[in-house]
């Protein structure tokens, strides 16, 4: 379960750089890795919790980065 979490962690971290990288947002690299971490930790312990996920570790940690820069940076814009 360790290992999971680890690679949760890492596999946000590359979505937030490449989304950053690739035009996407236009948050700063080190904003977009911090949303992209916190919305993996998120779904991670959703998952834990009630078991609801996409099914593999690595898919959920994908979409969630995914999911979290799209909810939190527009939800902050006027």
């Amino acid at each position: 379960m360790f290992m999971v979490l680890m690679g949760t962690v890492v596999i946000a971290g590359i979505v937030g750089y490449i989304s950053e990288k690739s035009g996407f947002t236009h948050n700063g690299y080190l904003q977009s890795i911090i949303i992209c971490v916190g919305g993996a930790f998120l779904f991670y312990f959703v998952r834990i919790m009630f078991g609801i996920g996409f099914g593999s570790p690595g898919m959920n940690a994908i979409v969630s980065s995914i999911g979290a820069l799209i909810i939190v940076p527009f939800h902050w814009r006027k």
